[in-house]
């Protein structure tokens, strides 16, 4: 086969590229009834006012509080006089615990509970888990952070 052989123009593509043309706006629906698939989500807010405990001032001043336990998990809590303020959580969930995966599970599966309790008194808390808290079931962590709460007198009625 020689060169002369050889075709020099390509056959056409079954396909037209797809590029819309320049007085077409590509961020609207072409139909006017429906609108754009794209755009942001309505913004979701939580029905519990929950804070983090943030700074160290604050995380030293609940450290001193009365600790009370339940099986693996423990909690510390420091009343607040003022009700108008939501309850602030922190977690301390130590490397004896397990590897970062671990810790941060049972982190969130902490927040889940409490994320879940009955209505907190205002206050600053401080819960915390040993290695055994990450074997346990949700309803057995639970029911241990619950009885924490309730030792502590964090829950109303207590």
């Amino acid at each position: 086969m020689s060169e002369t052989h050889v075709p020099t123009q390509y056959s056409p593509s079954g396909e037209e590229p797809r590029v819309p043309s320049s007085n077409v706006d590509a961020r609207r629906s072409r139909h006017h009834q429906r609108p754009s698939s794209q755009g942001p989500y309505e913004a979701q807010r939580l029905t519990v006012s929950v804070w983090r405990l943030r700074g160290r001032h604050n995380i030293e001043s609940v450290r001193r509080a009365r600790r009370c336990s339940s099986g693996p998990v423990w909690v510390r809590f420091l009343p607040n006089s003022d009700s108008g303020t939501p309850p602030e959580i922190g977690y301390a969930v130590g490397r004896a615990v397990g590897g970062a995966v671990v810790r941060n599970r049972l982190r969130r599966r902490l927040r889940a509970v409490m994320f879940a309790a009955p209505e907190l008194r205002p206050g600053r808390y401080l819960l915390g888990a040993g290695p055994e808290a990450a074997d346990l079931s949700f309803s057995a962590l639970a029911a241990a952070t619950h009885a924490c709460l309730r030792a502590a007198g964090a829950l109303p009625g207590t």
